[in-house]
């Protein structure tokens, strides 16, 4: 598979750190407070995100892609169903400032990172990274948590919706005492013609 850092970008994704504004995350983070340890362990094993730079770092996902040089095709996971109605709001209110009419989202997480976590410095590197906006709305956070996106340090407070570049060298730290947790997702315009790399690449992978 030709290698993902090839492959030109979406020309829409942010270069570093795009603020989106303020989103209403009360119920969400009020039934977040009630999901049980053991529903945690649960997701977090069966999880498809398996990343060794992730660390020790929990997700609960509920959509995720079919393969990770298409992000056009992906799967609802179990819990999206009884999570939705609390999901969509917030990501709808994130996704307003882009104005696309008809948007979809591939990717959709919770991510639990415990005090003293840390997520390695990395590039997402898959072809699938390269097109939609990888946005992140914390949750629950505290002053010790320092995010590395687009060559410097940030602190996203609470309930404030950012786009992160995620195809620079990124890295997070909880230096806090408290789970830092955010739900990333990643957003797309479907009405955007798809970029003239894509269809090769599939076929690199076809069986003739």
């Amino acid at each position: 598979m030709r290698g993902a850092l090839t492959l030109p970008a979406n020309p829409r994704k942010t270069a570093g750190v795009r603020h989106l504004g303020p989103v209403e995350i009360g119920p969400l983070r009020q039934a977040l407070s009630q999901i049980p340890e053991e529903v945690w362990a649960l997701e977090n094993r069966s999880k498809p995100n398996k990343f060794g730079v992730l660390d020790e770092t929990r997700h609960i996902v509920f959509r995720f892609i079919d393969d990770p040089r298409d992000w056009r095709r992906s799967h609802d996971r179990p819990a999206y169903a009884r999570w939705r109605g609390l999901l969509a709001p917030v990501m709808d209110q994130a996704v307003a400032a882009y104005g696309y009419e008809r948007g979809a989202f591939p990717r959709v997480m919770f991510a639990r990172m415990a005090p003293g976590g840390v997520i390695h410095p990395h590039v997402d590197a898959n072809p699938a990274a390269r097109w939609p906006h990888k946005i992140h709305v914390p949750l629950t956070t505290n002053a010790g948590v320092v995010s590395f996106f687009g060559g410097e340090e940030h602190h996203f407070p609470e309930g404030q919706a950012v786009e992160v570049n995620n195809l620079g060298r990124h890295w997070v730290r909880n230096n806090g005492a408290d789970d830092r947790i955010h739900l990333i997702f990643e957003y797309y315009d479907l009405d955007q013609p798809e970029p003239p790399w894509l269809a090769p690449l599939l076929n690199e992978g076809a069986v003739g």
